[in-house]
C-alpha cells in the first residue's frame, strides 16, 4: 500500500516558498511499513501537508493518491471508511472533546472501528503516565497530558498510515521516549507507516526516510 504525492504545492504559496523543499513540487512515495520523518521549519506548511493527506483540505495543486486513486475524488462516505480503516492522526491542535473525560475521548474513537479491546486504554495510559487522568475532563488536563490522550486515541483503530503533527511538543524527554516507543510498537504490530512531522530533527528515529519540507 502506498500514498503518492505528485507535485503537490499549496495554492497559497508564493513561487519561491518551495525552494529547497524535498516534498513540495516533488514526486514522493510513502510506503506502508516505513517511517517517514518530515523536518518542517516554521512557515513551511507542515500542518497543511498533514491536513492534505488526511483529506481535510483541498487547497493544493498536484495530486495525492492512495493506491493510485486521487483522494480528491473520494466521496464523503469513502473518505470516512478510509479514515476508519487505513489512516489515523494526531492533530497538532489535538481536537479533543474538552467537556468529556479522557477515557470518553479515547473510547469514542475506539468504538468507530475497534482494533484493541477497551482494557488496552488502561494499559496504554499507565505506560504513558496518565492512568490517573482517564476519568478527568480533558479540559482539566495539562497540554502534555492532552497530547498523550490524543496519542492513545489514535492507536485505538486499525491503520496503515499514522499521521503525527508535532505530537510531542509539550512532553519532556522521558515522556517523549515512552510515547515514541508505544507508537513504534503499534506501527510494527500493524506493519504500518509513521509519517512524523516536526520542526526539528528528533534523535530517536532510526532507519527512517527523512525529508525536509
Amino acid at each position: 500500500m502506498q500514498i503518492n504525492l505528485q507535485e503537490v504545492v499549496p495554492t497559497y504559496f508564493e513561487r519561491d516558498q518551495t525552494n529547497g523543499s524535498e516534498v513540495w513540487g516533488k514526486s514522493i512515495v510513502l510506503n506502508k511499513g516505513e517511517h517517514v520523518h518530515i523536518v518542517a521549519p516554521s512557515g513551511s506548511g507542515k500542518t497543511s501537508l498533514i491536513h492534505f493527506i488526511y483529506g481535510l483540505r483541498k487547497d493544493y495543486d498536484g495530486k495525492i493518491s492512495y493506491q493510485n486513486e486521487n483522494i480528491k475524488n473520494f466521496s464523503l462516505e469513502k473518505f470516512s471508511t478510509f479514515r476508519q480503516k487505513n489512516l489515523s492522526i494526531v492533530f497538532q491542535d489535538l481536537r479533543l472533546f474538552t467537556d468529556q473525560t479522557a477515557r470518553e475521548n479515547i473510547e469514542l474513537k475506539r468504538q468507530l472501528n475497534p482494533y484493541h479491546p477497551a482494557q488496552k486504554i488502561d494499559e496504554m495510559a499507565k505506560r504513558l503516565g496518565i492512568a490517573n487522568k482517564l476519568n478527568r475532563l480533558a479540559k482539566t488536563c495539562s497540554y502534555g497530558e492532552q497530547q498523550r490522550i490524543a496519542i492513545i486515541r489514535s492507536l485505538m483503530q486499525p491503520f496503515d498510515f499514522l499521521l503525527l503533527d508535532e505530537p510531542f511538543s509539550n512532553l519532556d524527554e522521558n515522556n517523549r521516549n515512552k510515547a515514541f516507543e508505544l507508537i513504534d510498537e503499534e506501527c510494527k504490530q500493524r506493519n504500518a507507516s509513521m509519517i512524523f512531522a516536526d520542526l526539528k530533527v528528533l534523535d530517536f528515529f532510526t532507519n527512517e526516510k527523512r525529508l525536509r519540507l
